[in-house]
């Protein structure tokens, strides 16, 4: 977008779970309601990649922002995109729902 250098950072399933319960991180889950609806990681934000909108980003009361989604691929692509457009936000869920239900983390039904 601006040309700026963008780099994003993979956090396995085990770190985020760990960094949420310490308070360090805040999951954004940016997949669609439908995806949430069947199953959704606890304590997660949901902002919709379709209709993404930074200013929709919460307080993050000192977290650091983790992108989350089904793969990894569209939470990657939009770290990459809010750096470019000049936020921080350099963190996903590598390998996304998948790799969280792979670890054994908790997963809630129903969204």
């Amino acid at each position: 977008m601006f040309g700026r250098k963008s780099t994003v950072r993979d956090l396995t399933p085990v770190e985020v779970a760990k960094g949420i319960e310490q308070g360090r991180y805040l999951l954004v889950d940016v997949r669609e309601p439908n995806e949430v609806a069947a199953e959704a990681y606890p304590d997660a934000v949901v902002l919709p990649l379709s209709r993404f909108d930074p200013a929709d980003i919460p307080d993050l009361q000192g977290r650091e922002l983790v992108f989350a989604c089904r793969s990894g691929n569209r939470s990657a692509k939009i770290s990459q995109a809010v750096q470019e457009a000049g936020l921080p936000h350099d963190k996903h869920l590598a390998g996304g729902m998948i790799a969280w239900k792979a670890a054994g983390l908790p997963v809630r039904k129903g969204g």
